[in-house]
């Protein structure tokens, strides 16, 4: 990583308190998650993600490494915007190798609410953390009725390059009280691989969060619709 990808990095994240602080306003917040990738038949991988967030506007900076095999820095900004019972986020993703990616998601409705998004890559390479297709729409629903929870399920479909591809997640969060809160999330997935072979599995991701930190671990068959199995573990925190 070289001394300009650095300086981007700070001036994205640094431009997130330029304006003055009201009273009572907060301050900005970061958010850093250590995650390290263990893959059947790949080497193990690392990436290192750091999110600064300030009222409605977020930044991020990511770098991704296996060995000498594949390495990515990341860039990313959104916006969430509000209209009356409508959340709308947009956000724009750059990283090295060439890649540039745009995504919208919106939450409509409250109590009950519907939710629907797009995402578009220019499709260079790119190692995406949420695993799913990223030329892709999504739908999906979730309920804040149930008492200190919220519970959504929503699919992701690949509706650009033809391979079938989509992940269904069903995600419970759950806060026991005002400092923990815990975050199943079971995902359902199937789609043809690169070699064209039709796959299908399940998955889950559990996160623990506890004050200031958090922890997480996942398990994913057929990663990135490859015939691999990946292990996810992380352990971070916020300042």
């Amino acid at each position: 990583m070289n001394l300009p990808w650095l300086f981007a990095a700070g001036a994205i994240l640094g431009a997130l308190p330029a304006a003055a602080i009201e009273p009572g306003e907060a301050a900005t917040s970061f958010k850093f998650t250590p995650i390290y990738y263990r893959t059947t038949h790949e080497r193990s991988a690392y990436d290192l993600n750091l999110r600064g967030n300030r009222q409605a506007q977020t930044a991020w900076i990511g770098f991704y490494r296996r060995g000498e095999e594949f390495q990515q820095l990341r860039l990313g900004y959104e916006h969430a915007l509000e209209f009356a019972s409508v959340r709308l986020v947009p956000s724009l993703q750059y990283a090295s190798r060439g890649f540039i990616g745009a995504s919208a998601t919106a939450e409509i409705g409250e109590r009950h609410f519907a939710l629907v998004g797009l995402g578009r890559t220019n499709l260079k390479d790119y190692f995406n953390l949420n695993f799913d297709p990223n030329d892709s729409v999504l739908l999906g629903a979730g309920t804040r009725t149930i008492a200190r929870s919220v519970l959504t399920v929503y699919q992701i479909k690949d509706d650009r390059l033809g391979t079938g591809q989509h992940v269904t997640h069903f995600v419970l969060r759950t806060s026991p009280d005002a400092s923990t809160r815990w975050t199943l999330d079971v995902f359902a997935k199937a789609g043809r691989t690169a070699d064209g072979d039709w796959v299908r599995g399940t998955g889950a991701t559990l996160t623990y969060d506890f004050g200031r930190y958090f922890a997480r671990v996942a398990h994913d068959p057929y990663v990135n619709f490859t015939p691999e199995r990946m292990l996810r573990t992380a352990f971070g925190w916020r300042f």
